[in-house]
């Protein structure tokens, strides 16, 4: 079970979010790097990292940033946030990213998500799956759509899609649990491999995440963001709640 901490970019910057609202942005750091050497400490092996300014202008401004950690901290980096072509999708994994994972296009141009899989391979390619009352929210999470969000994650692995990371925008940034049940659901009726985003608040959180993995439901681990940056726990801690 993976520990994914989470940075969120804007204007260069580590930021979160509630519930995906730009306006109500708070700053951590001014520095991504030692923000990702921290969790390297702490023992971390992933990093999630969201261009919040790509996600919601379409335009990557931070690419320096992400260059810079991966070329300076010993993560496997996945990235999300406005990639909606294949050559942006190259361009973050020349640049040493191991992970894309693509949202906006999954719904808009599910032919292009395929073509990405066949081209860059399974293990490169993640969908991210947003989700408000169970249906897809894209742009951002600015615009909610008519899409199931279950029925969008049936279609992503009828295309060879692996993986998905899935987010409950209502419990995002406020701190009161994942939505494990719509994560179970999503793992056991499309056969995606599920990475549980969204909500984490407590160490109880992701033990409830593992009970749900190694009772055989396709769950890889867990986002987390404003609970390690508001103290409720350690990376580490988390860390070595997962792996035991």
């Amino acid at each position: 079970m993976i520990v994914f901490p989470a940075i969120d970019l804007k204007d260069g910057k580590v930021v979160r979010l509630l519930q995906g609202r730009m306006e109500d942005a708070t700053v951590y750091s001014d520095n991504p790097v030692e923000v990702a050497k921290g969790f390297v400490e702490e023992g971390a092996e992933y990093l999630h990292v969201v261009d919040l300014n790509g996600a919601f202008e379409g335009q990557p401004v931070n690419d320096k940033i992400i260059g810079e950690i991966v070329k300076n901290v010993s993560l496997k980096v996945q990235v999300g946030g406005g990639i909606r072509t294949l050559s942006r999708i190259e361009e973050l994994l020349e640049i040493g990213v191991e992970r894309v994972i693509l949202g906006t296009i999954a719904v808009r141009d599910p032919e292009l998500v395929k073509d990405a899989v066949q081209r860059f391979g399974g293990e490169h390619i993640i969908v991210g799956i947003d989700a408000k009352d169970g249906m897809v929210a894209v742009q951002g999470w600015a615009e909610k759509t008519n899409v199931l969000a279950v029925e969008l994650g049936k279609k992503m692995q009828q295309i060879g899609v692996k993986r998905t990371i899935y987010t409950d925008i209502a419990r995002d940034g406020m701190l009161k649990g994942p939505n494990i049940e719509s994560t179970v659901k999503m793992a056991k009726e499309t056969g995606l491999r599920v990475i549980a985003s969204g909500g984490i608040s407590s160490l109880d959180d992701l033990k409830r995440v593992k009970e749900e993995a190694t009772s055989g439901v396709a769950i890889d681990g867990a986002i987390t963001g404003k609970a390690l940056y508001a103290g409720a726990f350690t990376l580490k801690q988390a860390i070595d709640v997962m792996h035991k």
